[in-house]
């Protein structure tokens, strides 16, 4: 991911805020010690460990200084911190350095790259976006490669690199994934400016040949970046289709989202299902460059994602102490038909650990909550709300003082909309502050929701996951409480 305009590189050197009081930092979402992230890179299952490489400046709490940080998990809800796995390399001429710009990764279990011992099946090679900067200013975009022998705790780079530079400034954000039937490795990558991704051939991951492109439709309000193409599985079904991935723009102007279309790859030309209108990932404004795991285990059929849980619109701006930036839940990703047309479903990875309440709410039903009085900002709340006689309801949530963030439902229109216009902290951007909603369906007169709080991030999931809203907010306390009311 690129941050446009480029920020001076002493920029990055500011000193942190000073701590807050308030523990906003989320329990069951990842986010890393300190200083500054933004997207997801190389996620990879290898060994019984699930890799979160991400974009990360080592320097500060602002952007700059791109490098990948680095996080593992054996459950993908207990992360530890690693040392950074790729960080930024200085031009010998002191003009200036090439930076680590997101990008996947893969197991070279067949040594196709010839980068590692022979019989070892357990090399990591990761595939990234060199970003030149001269005299602190962009200077063009190419794709490398280095490669880890022990697991992603430490990476060689390979010494021919680039290993594919089409001359562009803007080119960026490699995901990789292996072609068993045709025995090559196929690149997706982002032509930004033009809307478009190209699928790129190698059997080495050093060589690579154009084989076609897509793009021109969905949302184009923004850029392209952060392409990645994984096969999911249709829900009551055997089949299986291609699903793509792009971060671009969002149905709200000024902010960035991402889409997805579904369809059918045969390796070089992706063939999008009819669609009308653009299929949105997340329907709230803080989740961007999800890409799946790679290589998963056995046991996991259906492909995880994770994204950057934050916007470019505010993302700088935001309250800081010791680091800026974090990661949503890892979700799970299958297809469902709707009338004809496939969408995705995305089911959260979390803890049973979490305080959570599953509720059947009818209208006129008293309702006591024991998270209510007692959390410090942290609950899953599981409801099942039966609409009958209802024009729709108001969820408080993380309520102190005047403070709450509000969910509410309007039957007559189908509407979820989220309001954290009065949720705490918000003055920090003009953009924060807003009203988001998704169309949501009741079935059979109920609507389910999955809200999940966790201090400065709430995750929901309507209808098992069929709608998806993420959103950051900023309390002023340790400790709330939530409400729920019908209109």
């Amino acid at each position: 991911m690129r941050y446009l305009p480029f920020l001076i590189l002493a920029a990055c050197l500011n000193s942190l805020p000073a701590q807050s009081q308030v523990n906003r930092r989320p329990v069951h979402h990842y986010s890393q010690p300190k200083n500054w992230s933004n997207d997801p890179n190389g996620m990879i299952y290898l060994d019984g460990e699930y890799h979160l490489f991400y974009q990360y400046n080592p320097f500060g709490t602002d952007w700059g200084h791109m490098s990948w940080g680095h996080a593992v998990s054996k459950d993908l809800q207990t992360w530890e911190t690693l040392p950074v796995a790729l960080t930024e390399v200085q031009h010998p001429d002191g003009r200036g350095s090439d930076m680590f710009f997101s990008g996947g990764a893969v197991v070279d279990s067949l040594n196709t790259s010839g980068l590692f011992k022979p019989g070892f099946k357990h090399g990591i090679v990761a595939v990234y976006t060199i970003q030149k900067i001269i005299d602190r200013k962009g200077a063009g975009e190419s794709q490398g490669i280095a490669y880890s022998e022990d697991k992603g705790r430490t990476f060689k780079i390979y010494d021919g690199n680039p290993v594919l530079d089409i001359g562009l400034d803007n080119f960026r954000d490699p995901s990789v994934i292996w072609d068993a039937t045709n025995k090559v490795w196929i690149m997706t990558v982002a032509i930004p400016l033009e809307h478009k991704v190209h699928f790129y051939w190698s059997k080495n991951l050093k060589d690579w040949e154009l084989k076609g492109q897509f793009g021109g439709q969905g949302d184009i309000t923004k850029i392209w970046e952060c392409p990645a193409l994984t096969r999911v599985k249709v829900e009551n079904s055997s089949e299986k289709k291609w699903v793509l991935l792009i971060s671009s723009g969002h149905k709200y102007d000024g902010y960035v989202g991402m889409q997805y279309f579904v369809g059918d790859f045969d390796g070089k030309t992706f063939t999008p299902q009819k669609q009308e209108g653009v299929f949105h990932i997340d329907e709230g404004k803080d989740f961007y460059a999800a890409i799946p795991f790679g290589n998963p285990p056995a046991s996991q059929p259906d492909p995880i994602i994770i994204g950057w849980a934050n916007n470019w619109a505010y993302g700088k701006d935001i309250p800081a102490d010791e680091y800026r930036g974090q990661f949503s839940l890892p979700r799970k990703l299958t297809l469902v038909d709707e009338n004809g047309t496939l969408k995705l479903r995305q089911v959260p990875v979390i803890s049973a650990s979490i305080p959570t309440e599953k509720v059947t709410l009818t209208k006129g039903r008293a309702f006591t909550s024991a998270l209510s009085k007692k959390n410090e900002n942290v609950y899953r709340l599981v409801l099942d709300l039966d609409l009958k006689d209802s024009k729709g309801f108001e969820i408080e949530l993380l309520k102190h003082d005047t403070f709450r963030t509000l969910v509410s439902y309007d039957v007559q229109t189908s509407t979820l909309t989220f309001d954290r216009n009065n949720s705490g902290e918000t003055g920090f951007s003009e953009q924060f502050k807003g009203l988001e909603s998704m169309t949501v369906k009741p079935e059979n007169g109920r609507l389910k929701l999955d809200i999940i709080v966790d201090k400065s991030l709430v995750e929901i999931y309507a209808n098992d996951g069929k709608a998806v809203m993420s959103e950051l907010v900023f309390l002023k306390s340790n400790t709330s409480s939530y409400s729920i009311k019908w209109k």
